[in-house]
């Protein structure tokens, strides 16, 4: 119902709102500046070259000719929108859904999560760890993305700790009703896998169930688009409830979950659907990874993906011990991954980094982990770009 979580809200009210406010280190201060602390973080994410970069990074459908295609940024605006008119609801700190929404995505790698999976078996066999984009968010914001201070100086984006804790917690895979938050302050470097833990305020898990309400909406209203579901469409009307007459897009749908959640979240429930629309999300979950994720058409691109990141990746591991015959083969991908591994290494450092030296170059296993977070920041477009230079004559 209105204001059901009013007095759970993060703000001064709340015990968490110190821990909710912490910043790793401390932020260079403003006389002049009329921001609270989430609004500051929301300004330096959309300021971050990571964020802009998102508007060519694939959602669901790679390299769509249709302009009205969602693409990542355009997904994150729905997790925005969405998390906003929820928060806003509830009675929870509107500000703070704002700044994680617009984060969240930050860390995923081009290609969607097929990309997220190729990256995923390189670094399990080569590093032995996992890639996934929570935590490869958390990484960006807290190591890899540099802004400049009023002096010139780079320096991490440096956000609050409810922020960051939203970026790694939002996985919206969730098949439990009645989300609620953890009560414990973790070091956020305790996840070890996505999902592990809820998020640490009720902001957090308005954009984890946020995440989930914009994809299950608008990867289907995309797919209807482009005339991958003309033959299953009886069974998502079925699905939905609804008559043939109606029509289905993502504005309806995402309305119909919104109003359920909100109408059935209570402190003592947590964020919680109706058991006849929980029913119903899990059918579409199951009819979206079957109809349309698990789908022939998307399937046919995953080789070029593998192709396009593995050819970049072996090309950059090459570097390590021969760099000069690397180069020949394609000079603009070396020289920039040069240029950008000098901000994070212990080497050739400008004065004006004042951001953590995060490799030692020396050190293989730094070496690779280092070439594993420079193509998670590319594009879809910068990637193919370098691959076709790769395989160029």
């Amino acid at each position: 119902m209105k204001n059901s979580l009013l007095k759970v809200a993060t703000n001064e009210n709340n015990d968490k709102w110190i821990n909710a406010l912490t910043r790793k280190k401390a932020i260079y201060p403003r006389n002049n500046d009329i921001r609270t602390e989430f609004e500051r973080d929301y300004t330096r994410i959309i300021h971050s070259m990571a964020y802009r970069r998102m508007r060519h990074k694939t959602q669901v459908y790679f390299s769509p000719q249709n302009d009205h295609i969602c693409t990542r940024i355009e997904h994150v605006v729905h997790v925005e929108s969405i998390s906003y008119t929820i928060a806003k609801y509830l009675g929870l700190n509107t500000e703070l859904t704002k700044a994680i929404a617009t984060a969240h995505d930050i860390g995923h790698s081009p290609f969607g999560h097929q990309g997220e999976n190729i990256l995923s078996q390189i670094t399990k066999r080569d590093i032995g760890e996992s890639f996934w984009h929570e935590k490869n968010g958390l990484d960006m914001v807290d190591k890899i993305e540099l802004l400049e201070d009023p002096n010139g100086n780079k320096q991490n984006l440096n956000l609050t700790y409810a922020v960051r804790d939203g970026i790694i917690s939002h996985c919206g895979e969730i098949d439990q009703n009645n989300l609620q938050p953890r009560s414990n302050y973790i070091d956020l470097q305790e996840y070890k896998y996505p999902n592990q833990f809820a998020p640490y305020t009720w902001e957090g898990c308005v954009v984890k169930i946020s995440d989930k309400i914009s994809y299950l909406g608008r990867d289907i209203n995309d797919a209807i688009t482009l005339g991958i579901l003309d033959e299953d469409l009886k069974e998502l009307y079925e699905i939905l409830g609804t008559n043939t007459t109606k029509i289905i897009n993502n504005t309806n749908i995402i309305n119909d979950l919104i109003f359920d959640l909100c109408n059935n979240t209570s402190i003592e429930k947590g964020l919680c659907f109706s058991n006849e629309i929980f029913e119903k999300i899990n059918k579409l979950k199951k009819f979206n990874y079957e109809k349309i994720y698990l789908s022939e058409k998307l399937k046919k691109s995953v080789d070029y993906f593998e192709l396009v990141i593995n050819n970049i990746y072996n090309l950059l591991r090459e570097t390590y011990k021969n760099k000069l015959k690397a180069k020949q083969i394609c000079p603009e991908l070396i020289t920039d991954f040069e240029d950008w591994i000098l901000n994070y290494s212990n080497q050739k450092r400008k004065t004006t980094n004042k951001n953590d030296i995060l490799f030692d170059i020396n050190n293989e296993k730094d070496y690779l982990k280092a070439i594993i977070y420079y193509i998670s920041g590319m594009t879809d477009n910068y990637a193919i770009e370098m691959y076709n230079r790769i395989i160029k004559f």
